[in-house]
């Protein structure tokens, strides 16, 4: 699979395209996009959410793939842990503080490309005003003509991290509510 050459954003995501072209411009689905969270809750149970208003593009170059670039954006506001009155108070000052910071950001640094359907993505995350380099492991499920509509070009990927949301500064309840968050990340983009 030679033509495979991994990118990603997230977050927290990545791409591929079996296309010959140089450099090729994709913009996430965000219909097909899930980026999820997993935290401790007092070492008894896990408690999982996502963010739903995602949006990104990347840019792809397959011959010189450490130039391929990544720019993801994810609204704090929408994240959704399926319980109302805990998601109000992810929304406040303890946790996101949507108000003052609406935003979380990945902009890719460099890809490390590590077999021939993964790689190692590393980029800046910026939440709550600081950013810090993330490295994502990302996987890709597909890549090539999208079986629904054929002349469009499609990629889907999966990814993975752990962060410490303290290096972010959010403190809030730490440890009673895990410092590290798992981060997955499932995710279809289409060429522009």
């Amino acid at each position: 699979m030679k033509w495979f050459v991994p990118a990603f954003a997230a977050f927290l995501l990545a791409a591929a395209t079996a296309s010959p072209a140089l450099s090729d411009p994709y913009t996430i689905d965000a219909s097909h996009t899930h980026v999820g969270f997993k935290v401790n809750h007092l070492g008894f149970s896990d408690t999982y959410g996502t963010f739903n208003n995602v949006a990104g593009t990347f840019d792809l170059d397959q011959d010189n793939p450490e130039k391929s670039s990544v720019d993801i954006d994810i609204k704090t506001a929408s994240i959704d842990t399926n319980h109302e009155k805990r998601d109000e108070h992810l929304r406040g000052p303890d946790f996101f503080d949507v108000g003052k910071y609406p935003d979380i950001t990945f902009k890719s640094t460099k890809v490390e490309r590590t077999g021939d359907k993964t790689a190692k993505v590393t980029g800046n995350l910026t939440m709550l005003g600081v950013t810090k380099p993330v490295t994502l492991d990302v996987t890709l499920l597909a890549a090539g003509p999208y079986p629904m509509d054929k002349s469009v070009t499609a990629a889907g990927f999966n990814a993975t991290a752990t962060i410490k949301r303290s290096d972010f500064g959010m403190t809030a309840y730490v440890p009673m509510i895990s410092d590290e968050v798992d981060i997955t990340i499932s995710t279809e983009a289409r060429k522009q």
